[in-house]
C-alpha cells in the first residue's frame, strides 16, 4: 500500500507518466421493444424485458495528473488483451516517455510474462523495459486511481441497454474524447500519514 502512496505523492513528469490501469467486464443487452420516446410530459419509456447478447470487456489506462484516459474494448479479457493493451500504452499513448509508471492490481493476467506469451522474447522484452510496475495489495485494488475512472463512466456512459460491442466502442470513445478534451483530474488525498492513521489496525504490533 505504501508503495503505491509513494508513487502517487511524485510530481508530475511527462518522462515518466503515471498511470493506473483496471478492467471491467460490460454486459451487453438488446431491447426486447422499442422504448417510447420522451414527450412533454412524459419520460421515455422502456419495457423491463431484454435480451442477453453476451459480455465484452473494458480496459482503461489513466494519467491522473495530465487529465488523461484511454480504454480499449475487447471481446475477451485474456492474457493476450492485456499484452496488446499494454503494447497500445507504450507505442501509441506514451511513445515519447522514458518509462511508465504503472499502478495495476494482482489480477493474474497482469503480469509481465503475459507480454512473452504474446510476443517474441526481443518484443516482450523491450515492453517490459518501458514499465515500471507497482502493484496495488490483495484486497486493495480501491488504490488504483483507474478504478475511480471506471466508475466515473459506468456512471456518465454505461448505466443504459448497449446492445453490441460496436456500439459500446462508440460511446465509450465519445466519452474518452469529452473528459479528454475537459482535462478532468482525479484529486488524491490519501496519504502514507493517513493510512498509518485510519489503517492502523492493518500494521503489525511492534513491543518495545
Amino acid at each position: 500500500m505504501e508503495d503505491v502512496l509513494a508513487v502517487y505523492m511524485r510530481p508530475y513528469d511527462e518522462r515518466y507518466p503515471q498511470v493506473g490501469m483496471d478492467e471491467m467486464s460490460k454486459q451487453l443487452i438488446s431491447e426486447t421493444r422499442l422504448p417510447l420516446p420522451m414527450q412533454p410530459g412524459q419520460p421515455s419509456c422502456y419495457d423491463y424485458e431484454y435480451e442477453r447478447q453476451g459480455t465484452c470487456n473494458l480496459f482503461v489506462a489513466c494519467e491522473p495528473l495530465a487529465g488523461k484516459r484511454y480504454l480499449k474494448v475487447t471481446e475477451h479479457r485474456t492474457k493476450e488483451d492485456f499484452a496488446q493493451f499494454i503494447r497500445d500504452l507504450v507505442d501509441v499513448y506514451y511513445p515519447r516517455a522514458e518509462k511508465i509508471i504503472l499502478v495495476l492490481d494482482n489480477l493474474n493476467t497482469h503480469t509481465p510474462a503475459a507480454l512473452y506469451e504474446a510476443f517474441a522474447p526481443a518484443e516482450a522484452r523491450r515492453l517490459v523495459e518501458k514499465l515500471e510496475i507497482h502493484y496495488t495489495p490483495k484486497h486493495g485494488s480501491w488504490l488504483n486511481m483507474a478504478e475511480i475512472e471506471l466508475s466515473v463512466l459506468s456512471r456518465q456512459c454505461l448505466d443504459r441497454r448497449i446492445a453490441t460491442q460496436a456500439e459500446l466502442e462508440r460511446e465509450v470513445a465519445a466519452w474518452q474524447a469529452q473528459r479528454n478534451a475537459q482535462v478532468a483530474r482525479i484529486n488524491w488525498r490519501f496519504t502514507t500519514a493517513d493510512a498509518r492513521i485510519k489503517l492502523k489496525r492493518l500494521y503489525p504490533s511492534i513491543e518495545d
